[in-house]
């Protein structure tokens, strides 16, 4: 690509890379952080608003943004601008480049943040590894419990199962390892504890994380219109409940 294209990307901080040959992956930084954060929401926003010819979906993460496109759409829709052009890629990006041209935009208007409760029955059955980490942080149970409701956390992206949310904002004071081996069967709703993140297990499946309570709520909605309960950019509150309401909230009673 040109060299005001290279000029262009560094004074924006930023890469674009390919992504085999229908996708453009957009690196906004290299570190978990807010503000990288907003920057990916609002891009994402950005193109979904007023999205390029060829544009098919945008996949933002912790710092990055994967942008989908049909190769066929971006060729039939190529300017004169764009003929001279010498791979699809390039005018993806060039096209890219336009929505990035003035990064301040990236801070600015980022929509509001839904706020979603989330009930958690801590302990026993429901989170099997709340005594380690209570022992690994030199904390009692409770102590865990009230500093894992005292925050709130930003959903950084979705990922690893359809709805699992990465949630940003856990405080070191309860932070614990992963599991050396990993469990074969983690139930759905698990809340768990890896390193410095929090997170929700909206379905059964293997894992690592450490096991610090249970959610009633599904996260993973397959019959709704949009499936996944959290999206990128949320807030997240957990709300500590009793086995007993556990139990009516699974009954539909609360």
């Amino acid at each position: 690509m040109s060299g005001n294209h290279v000029n262009d990307r560094r004074r924006m901080a930023c890469e674009l890379l390919a992504l085999g040959d229908s996708a453009v992956l957009v690196r906004l930084g290299d570190c978990i952080e807010l503000e990288t954060n907003r920057k990916v929401m609002k891009l994402s926003q950005r193109l979904e608003a007023q999205p390029f010819a060829g544009w098919i979906e945008c996949v933002p993460a912790f710092a990055s943004v994967a942008v989908h496109y049909d190769p066929v759409l971006v060729l039939k829709s190529r300017t004169w601008e764009e003929d001279g052009h010498a791979t699809l890629f390039e005018t993806v990006c060039f096209r890219l480049e336009r929505y990035l041209s003035n990064d301040q935009q990236l801070h600015l208007n980022e929509q509001a943040s839904r706020t979603v409760e989330i009930p958690v029955c801590y302990g026993g059955d429901e989170g099997p590894d709340l005594s380690f980490v209570a022992s690994y942080n030199g904390l009692t149970e409770e102590e865990v419990v009230a500093i894992h409701t005292s925050s709130d956390y930003r959903v950084y992206m979705l990922g690893f199962a359809p709805g699992f949310p990465y949630l940003g904002g856990l405080s070191e004071r309860i932070a614990a390892p992963r599991h050396q081996t990993p469990r074969t069967t983690i139930p759905h709703g698990s809340v768990g504890i890896a390193g410095k993140q929090t997170g929700v297990y909206p379905l059964a499946t293997p894992g690592g994380w450490q096991l610090i309570g249970q959610t009633p709520l599904a996260l993973f909605r397959p019959q709704d219109e949009i499936p996944s309960l959290l999206r990128a950019g949320d807030t997240v509150r957990f709300i500590p409940i009793t086995r007993q309401q556990y139990d009516l909230y699974k009954e539909g009673a609360l």
